[in-house]
């Protein structure tokens, strides 16, 4: 591995201070052993000078301090115990950050080692609890050498074991001694910051300082590789590491994309814990209940299991605020309609964030809009200096990344009845499985003359309950495979995300994308309506659907792309052939979700008359685009969908003018919305064709609803 132009083949690294927050621990056990033994506690003045020192140099030390006489074995040996106590009661405190620093290096190659002045049995105990012992190559003690810190032995005999030479090798050391150790045996001293600041003089030998280890992580990633877009089958790295990330919205592509994205993270360690927000309170009962739920992707009959969630009630305010404090990342994976509502929850937790630790926050704008983020942005902005001064709101979106994307996966959520079905099922199949069986066989009332029999029995029992219980899945969400998010280019924990493509600039992928499936999609939905079907899958399985949508892309919007987004070309026939084959396999979709908000999307700069304009300034002709449009309009007027509100105004409208121009051309507010559809000068000739269409569709579809 080459870091900073050195050629680096190991990575040597102290343990107590270093690698886990166990100094203080280490203290506090030696003061409490003391005074169990002494009847008086060590001096913390003595125990800072012990940081980093050998056994044999703090027994020195402490008999030097408290005379010839002071049992320091004694006290060291139950100091062990009550230590030992406490991790395993607690757990190690493993430094933020170690997980990645140690995944890094090891898939760069690199050699990893411990040197500690600890003793094995400590060390050992400790990297098993840690999670951590099979990384590394090599483990040399404290009673491994003669001479401990600041002496270079245990460094010279760590990098030996190796087989490298100390000047290929980095030592991550926290302690003045430690440095000392490093430097004298030749290697690249790195300092991490702990308890005690060396001297100037001594600090001065590190090669390299960090404030923590998260910062020593942070500066490894532009020395490893980015992992490659997983596939379906990957695992999910199986290094936990201490972040926390968040999405607000629980649906379909919240759930169904965004938590697999989180999962895989960086292809080296994932977040600790993924906070979900969800209205749905039976969603919210399940994945909390079992911690975990299941992912369907049909086309390749795999499923995938998100763990390491909680959701919360999307309704309470504080548990929303705390995610926005305690999250690297958050995505947003709202309906625009439902963005301005949310921005108030959003600025409060903005707001706490400034006030508690003022970090930065890279907000993943799951939104399909172009220049959607800024949209977000402006109503947050507009939230917060409700709340704040403009001096405050500007300060703290100057710190917060609304990063814009491009989403080119579907996803369906499950049914509500469909989820408390599989509940049941499960629940019925444990009853009558192995755990009933098991726990009547469980010796927990019966002698135990032979420990060992009996503990093993209890084992196996309880080995089988937690086998059947994560046998039982839930699936939620039913998606399609495309694996890569296209996100904007600007936020460091984006751009590591392995499963994030970064463009620049983003609004142009928006646009190719939109243009090319987002009209395309309402088509589809209108067209399947009036013919009868009530999902896309079922509607694409009818020639007239698959043909319409093949040739609207082909024929018209992909030469209007190529002509549009020249750079962006590679990307065109990976977009239409996912598309279709997504849509042909959508039978959880509905047409109603789909085709809803004709208004808006009949708008002269939306979708479908937007491509059209476009087409039009590269004398490009559109007749299957116009037929689009006029599916559109007869799916509204048609009463396709009478919960649709905007289809009900636009079939009141043709119902009162009985015109259908008078819809092309609406101009006006509904619902509290302005809306601009075509102007009946500059596109006279595009309406006398659209309504021309719309004119022959009545004729050549079934009967429609109209009066």
């Amino acid at each position: 591995m080459n870091l900073h132009n050195r050629t680096i083949r190991a990575a040597i690294f102290d343990m107590d201070g270093t690698m886990f927050d166990t100094e203080r621990l280490r203290m506090q056990a030696l003061q409490k052993a003391s005074h169990e033994i002494c009847g008086k506690s060590m001096d913390k003045e003595v125990l800072m000078r012990s940081l980093g020192l050998s056994a044999v140099a703090s027994e020195a030390l402490a008999k030097k301090t408290y005379g010839k006489d002071y049992p320091y074995k004694s006290i060291r040996s139950r100091a062990d115990e009550l230590e030992l106590e406490q991790v395993r009661k607690d757990g190690v405190p493993v430094k933020d950050g170690l997980f990645e620093v140690l995944t890094r290096l090891k898939k760069a190659g690199v050699l990893l080692a411990v040197a500690t002045s600890s003793r094995r049995q400590i060390a050992e105990a400790y990297l098993i609890q840690a999670d951590i012992l099979e990384l590394f190559d090599s483990i040399t003690c404290g009673d491994d050498v003669q001479r401990g810190k600041p002496n270079p032995d245990i460094f010279l005999k760590a990098s030996k074991e190796l087989n490298c030479s100390p000047e290929t090798c980095i030592v991550v050391e926290d302690s003045e001694n430690g440095l000392l150790a490093a430097s004298r045996a030749g290697a690249l001293p790195i300092w991490v910051k702990d308890i005690k600041e060396p001297k100037p003089e001594i600090k001065k030998l590190a090669w390299l300082t960090y404030k923590c280890m998260s910062d020593l992580a942070k500066d490894l990633i532009p020395f490893t590789p980015k992992f490659p877009v997983p596939k379906i089958s990957d695992a999910f790295p199986n290094k936990i590491n201490h972040l926390k990330v968040g999405i607000h919205g629980f649906g379909a592509i919240g759930g169904g994309y965004l938590a697999q994205i989180f999962s895989y993270w960086d292809g080296y360690t994932r977040p600790s814990e993924i906070i979900c927000s969800t209205l749905n309170s039976t969603t919210r009962e399940i994945v909390n209940t079992f911690g975990k739920y299941n992912v369907h992707y049909g086309s390749s009959g795999q499923d995938q299991t998100i763990d390491h969630v909680r959701v919360i009630d999307g309704n309470d305010e504080q548990a929303m605020i705390n995610m926005y404090t305690e999250c690297v990342m958050v995505g947003l994976s709202l309906p625009e309609a439902a963005i301005r509502g949310q921005a108030p929850i959003l600025a409060k937790g903005l707001l706490e964030r400034n006030r508690q630790n003022g970090r930065p926050l890279t907000i993943l704008v799951i939104l399909n809009k172009v220049n959607g983020g800024q949209f977000v942005r402006d109503c947050v902005y507009d939230a917060l200096v409700k709340l704040a001064d403009r001096h405050t709101a500007d300060q703290i979106l100057q710190k917060t990344d609304f990063c814009e994307t491009v989403v080119n996966r579907m996803a369906a959520q499950t049914s509500e009845d469909l989820q408390i079905k599989q509940l049941y099922i499960g629940l019925q199949d444990l009853e009558s499985g192995m755990i009933t069986d098991q726990l009547k066989k469980a010796p927990l009332n019966s002698p135990r003359p032979e420990p060992v029999i009996s503990i093993s029995k209890l084992l196996k029992t309880a080995s089988s309950v937690a086998q059947e219980l994560s046998n039982l899945k839930i699936t939620l969400f039913d998606c399609e495979p495309f694996m890569p998010l296209y996100a904007g280019k600007g936020s460091p924990w984006v751009e590591q995300l392995c499963q994030v493509t970064c463009i620049d600039p983003i609004a142009e992928m928006q646009q190719l994308k939109n243009k090319l499936s987002n009209g395309t999609h309402a088509m589809i939905a209108w067209y399947s309506s009036l013919l009868g079907y009530s999902t896309i899958g079922q509607g694409m399985g009818d020639q007239r659907v698959l043909s319409l949508v093949q040739r609207v892309m082909q024929q018209e919007i992909k030469p209007v792309m190529l002509q549009e987004y020249s750079d962006l070309s590679e990307y065109i026939d990976h977009f239409i052939s996912g598309f279709i084959s997504r849509c042909q396999k959508s039978f959880q979709d509905p047409c109603t979700r789909v085709g809803r908000d004709p208004l808006r999307k009949l708008q002269g700069d939306e979708r479908i008359f937007g491509t059209i304009h476009m087409a039009q300034t590269h004398h490009i002709p559109t007749p299957l685009l116009e037929s689009g449009a006029a599916l559109g309009l007869l799916y509204a007027v048609s009463d396709c969908n009478p919960q649709d509100e905007e289809s009900q105004f636009l079939r009141k409208l043709y119902l009162q003018t009985g015109d259908v121009r008078s819809l092309l051309t609406f101009n006006g507010s509904f619902k509290g919305k302005e809306y601009q559809c075509l102007d009946p000068e500059k596109d006279s000739t595009l309406i006398s064709r659209v309504s021309e269409q719309f004119h022959k569709l009545m004729q050549k579809l079934p009967a429609q609803q109209v009066s």
